[in-house]
Parts: structure tokens; C-alpha cells; sequence
């Protein structure tokens, strides 16, 4: 008996461990992405948002550049996106560990590392859920701070009324003032299309993420073994095909989010197309994938080798 209840515990303390590896593992992940990768979500967010304005993803760079500088404009939401990116990668790396335990539970499979790379999918598609809760709020600020500019733009435009100075406002105040507004429930605006987007999303992300990694394995070779370069290859792979598959969702939820939106996701989609065209779905799309690769490659491979540091360190102390 005394021994049952000390396996018992030991394998639930290998769990927690191994849950706190994931989510400190995918916390430096979400750091590296978002430093690599902000200037140009800050440009994929403008275009989506107000596709009228800008001529193309080059325009867009270089109009924020002139206007805004580099800090103020191409690195404008940086520090929610940080907390963003930390909150949902973390959350997500973690429950992605989770869900694969469960599912190697329910199938009969000794070995995590023995799922195959649809099993994984799966565990990412349900993952996702629970990195959307966290993400929205976030991803929601980090959109506004992005689109100040324009949103005042159009606001001016629509009043008639002579330009003023851009009124400068940061993340704290920006939440604050829409907790004042809308309460708590307005930090997620955009929730089911958060959801909507991040679910299928990731089934693809770590489908490809998994599929990429297997085949760069050498025969007898395991895909934790394949090294930081090939890591990178199929980090960049899983990542583009994640944005490829969600993008008009995406630009839906910037929509939402940006000009605070009450109508349905479906409902706005079906304005967008109808108003501006099919392609307005993918307006942003270039420096999406421009920025995705070498973010999303850099992202997994801070990932998999601060956990395998972690583990090491666990294992030889």
C-alpha cells in the first residue's frame, strides 16, 4: 500500500513538473517571438484593419516608420503582445502537454513522444482553447495600441473635423479606460473569434509543427533529435500553414477588436466580403508570412531546447 501511494505521488509530481516545464519553456518561446516578430504584426494589423489606407505591406512599413518611429509605431503594442504572447504560450505549451498525456491515456500509448503527428494535432486543436481565454484580453490591447492612429483618423474623418495631435495613450490607461467603459466583459470583445481562430489554428500549427519534424528525422533518428536547425525548418513550416488556414478569421477578430464591434464574426465576415471583396480577408497576408517564419522558427526552437535544459537540470540534480 505504501508503496502504490508513493508511485502514486511520484508520478504526480512528475506531472507538475513536467506541466512547469512546458509553460516556463513556452514563456521564453512567447518572448523570442514577439521580439522578432512585432514590426511587422504591427503592419499586418493596420492593413487588416483599414485596408483603404495603405497601398501595399512596403507603404504600410515605411508611412508607420515616418509617422510613428520605430518604438511608437512599428514596435507600438509591444508590451501587451509581450504579456500576450508569455500568457498564451505558456498556457498553450502547458495545456498542450496536458492534452497530450490525455490523449496518450485514452488511446493506450505508453509514450507521449510515441503520438503520431495527427495525435498531436489534436492536442493542439484542444489546447487552444484554453490559451484563447488567456490571449484575448491581450491581443485585444495589443490591437488598439497598434491601430491608435487610425482609429483616430477615421474618427476625425467622420466628425469632420480638423486633424489634431495624435493623443498618446498606453497599455494601463488603455485598460483602464475600457474596464471604466464596457467592464470586464470588454476586454473580450472578440472572444469567439479568438476561439473560432485559434483552435483549427493550432491543429494545423502543431500538425505541421510534427509532420515537418518526422520527416526531417534521418531513418532511426527521433524528431527530439533532429537539432536546432531542422527545429527551425518545421517551426517555420507549422507556423505558416497555422496562417494560412486562419487568416480570415484573423482579420475578422482584428475588426472586432480594433473598432469595437458588437456584430456577430460571421456577420462581419460577410460585410467585409460583400463591401470590399474576398481578398479584403487576406489583406495583411505577405507580412504575416514574412514575419511568421523566422518568429514561429525562433519560437520553437527557444522552446524545445529551454525544455530540454530544464529537464537535464531536473534529471541531474
Amino acid at each position: 500500500m505504501a508503496v502504490e501511494f508513493i508511485e502514486k505521488e511520484n508520478l504526480r509530481l512528475k506531472n507538475i513538473r513536467a506541466g512547469l516545464i512546458d509553460f516556463v519553456a513556452g514563456s521564453f518561446g512567447g518572448i523570442a517571438l514577439v521580439y522578432v516578430g512585432q514590426p511587422l504584426d504591427t503592419v499586418k494589423v493596420k492593413m487588416q484593419t483599414f485596408p483603404s489606407l495603405y497601398k501595399g505591406m512596403v507603404n504600410c512599413f515605411l508611412q508607420t516608420l515616418k509617422t510613428d518611429g520605430i518604438m511608437r509605431g512599428l514596435y507600438a503594442g509591444t508590451i501587451p503582445a509581450l504579456v500576450a504572447n508569455v500568457a498564451e504560450n505558456s498556457v498553450l505549451f502547458a495545456a498542450y502537454g496536458g492534452c497530450q498525456k490525455v490523449i496518450s491515456n485514452i488511446l493506450g500509448v505508453k509514450k507521449v513522444e510515441d503520438l503520431t503527428s495527427i495525435q498531436n494535432a489534436w492536442a493542439g486543436f484542444f489546447a487552444a482553447f484554453f490559451s484563447s481565454l488567456t490571449l484575448c484580453p491581450t491581443e485585444l490591447i495589443k490591437c488598439k495600441l497598434q491601430a491608435t492612429r487610425e482609429v483616430q483618423m477615421e474618427t476625425m474623418k467622420e466628425r469632420s473635423s480638423v486633424p489634431t495631435v495624435r493623443k498618446e495613450i498606453g497599455p494601463w490607461r488603455l485598460t483602464s479606460q475600457i474596464l471604466k467603459e464596457q467592464g470586464v466583459k470588454g476586454l473580450f470583445t472578440g472572444l469567439s473569434s479568438t476561439i473560432a481562430r485559434e483552435m483549427p489554428g493550432y491543429f494545423f500549427f502543431f500538425g505541421g509543427y510534427e509532420v515537418t519534424r518526422t520527416l526531417l528525422a534521418k531513418p532511426n533518428e527521433s524528431r527530439d533529435d533532429i537539432g536546432w536547425q531542422k527545429t527551425m525548418v518545421a517551426g517555420a513550416v507549422g507556423g505558416s500553414v497555422l496562417w494560412l488556414v486562419i487568416f480570415p478569421a484573423d482579420v475578422v477578430k482584428s475588426r472586432i477588436q480594433v473598432k469595437n464591434l458588437k456584430t456577430p464574426a460571421l456577420t462581419v465576415m460577410k460585410d467585409i466580403i460583400r463591401n470590399e471583396g474576398i481578398s479584403s480577408l487576406y489583406n495583411g497576408l505577405k507580412p504575416t508570412l514574412i514575419r511568421t517564419v523566422p518568429a514561429t522558427a525562433t519560437l520553437f526552437v527557444t522552446y524545445e531546447y529551454t525544455k530540454k535544459f530544464m529537464l537535464n537540470y531536473f534529471e541531474s540534480s
